[in-house]
């Protein structure tokens, strides 16, 4: 039972751990920072690690890798989403600090 506390407790951390990625991406509206590998190659290897979970029927790496791979998708989905807005934000940046007479 304390292992199974540990692997919860350890879960929700690292699961929080991408929430401040996407407040803030969705706030800003915009992901040109964000590299589009890290939040898919990391959803790979929990789908992984969820599949895992399941066939050992481990609770914590279940709802762990479950909510992360929601999250990280969510990412990968603004990073898709924005990317428009990401290069005019880009170009209204230069413009607006170009304007010497």
């Amino acid at each position: 039972m304390i292992a199974t506390n540990i692997g919860l407790v350890a879960g929700a951390l690292t699961s929080i751990a991408v929430i401040p990625q996407v407040v803030k991406t969705y706030r800003t509206r915009h992901a040109r920072d964000i590299s589009i590998w890290q939040p898919l190659l990391l959803d790979l290897g929990m789908i992984l690690w969820l599949i895992y979970g399941i066939l050992l029927r481990d609770l914590p790496l279940i709802l762990a890798n479950a909510f992360s791979i929601i999250c990280n998708t969510l990412l990968i989905g603004m990073k898709i989403y924005f990317k428009d807005g990401d290069n005019s934000s880009r170009n209204d940046y230069i413009d607006a600090n170009n304007l010497n007479p």
